[in-house]
């Protein structure tokens, strides 16, 4: 049974950098700031799951599993109001920039 729990963990920690990763990418490759920031919110917010998910096999009591579910949960949280924050000063940014554009001569 430890080997199919090691084997569940390995697969789904793997699979978590591999959304880590991809959202990295995202984050290196996408054209605007916009879609730089929701590529590395829904890659890492996925990621993470999967990581924690790999890990609560392995983890060493209940309490254990419970405070990195917890930890997911508040990442979770955070990730939806700091990705929503910069979306705002970007939108903000660029309606800055666009306004200064019309103005000059």
């Amino acid at each position: 049974m430890s080997l199919l729990l090691d084997a569940v963990t390995l697969l789904l920690v793997s699979a978590g950098v591999l959304f880590f990763a991809a959202g990295t990418l995202g984050l290196l490759r996408l054209p605007d700031p916009l879609t730089r920031i929701h590529a590395l919110t829904k890659a890492d917010n996925v990621g993470l799951a999967l990581i924690v998910l790999g890990l609560l096999p392995q983890a060493g009591s209940v309490m254990a599993g419970v405070k990195m579910i917890a930890v997911w949960a508040l990442a979770q949280i955070a990730s939806g109001a700091v990705s929503q924050v910069l979306a705002e000063a970007a939108t903000l940014e660029a309606q800055i920039e666009a306004t200064a554009r019309e103005k000059r001569p």
